[in-house]
């Protein structure tokens, strides 16, 4: 006959056992891939009128982008717009391609990927906040891209082409999703006041820098 301490552990053994069985299976368990719609590459304003348009706001919405607008702004980024030579909306660097585009959410942190223009599922948590050094918006705004650069991929480049060649990336990105957003009518700010631990903060590889990034977002009305 149990004695009412072995009648006690048994429960507690049952309810640990219940308990685990319950988490880990949600622990083990990585978003799936984002698919995104394809960017509507048809629509948008005039060049010359979203020129006259392209601007810098930083008061937001907290509404996320729709994934419309979500996949247009990464075409315009970072896209595939030549498909049979991997050719892309930004120049490439002596046929190698370095930057990553890292997405900064409220439901975590995503990749893009542009080969199969959709979102892999970096790591868990609202970094939003993370991204600055103090621009209170940044961690309201839907979408923060960080734009990480993989220095590892230019063993004989100089500590001064590398920062060159990734300013000159990032910075022409940037441009073409501000020419997106002021198109689009959303809102947009590049920002270098990225804290220098967020290469690191973000787990990245050993090699990737990280000089600059983009709040985007529905303006605030």
């Amino acid at each position: 006959m149990s004695t009412r301490r072995e009648v006690n552990l048994g429960i507690l053994s049952t309810v640990a056992a219940a308990a685990a069985t319950a988490t880990t299976p949600a622990l083990a368990q990585t978003p799936a891939p984002i698919d995104l719609p394809s960017p509507d590459t048809a629509g948008g304003k005039p060049l010359m009128l979203a020129l006259k348009g392209r601007k810098t706001l930083r008061d937001y919405s907290d509404r996320p982008l729709s994934n419309q607008d979500l996949s247009n702004v990464l075409w315009a980024a970072w896209g595939v717009n030549r498909p049979q030579s991997d050719g892309r909306t930004v120049p490439r660097w002596r046929d190698a391609y370095l930057l990553d585009v890292y997405l900064v959410r409220a439901d975590g942190v995503w990749l893009y990927e542009p080969k199969t223009h959709r979102l892999l599922f970096h790591m868990a948590g609202d970094l939003r906040g993370q991204t600055t050094t103090g621009q209170s918006f940044v961690a309201t705004a839907p979408l923060n891209l960080v734009y990480a650069f993989d220095t590892s991929k230019m063993p004989n480049a100089t500590d001064a082409e590398k920062n060159a060649t990734s300013g000159a990336t990032a910075g022409v990105t940037g441009q073409n999703v501000y020419l997106y957003c002021a198109s689009a009518g959303l809102a947009t700010v590049f920002r270098e006041s990225v804290p220098a631990a967020l290469a690191k903060t973000l787990q990245l590889p050993a090699g990737q820098i990280i000089q600059f990034a983009q709040t985007v977002g529905y303006p605030r009305v």
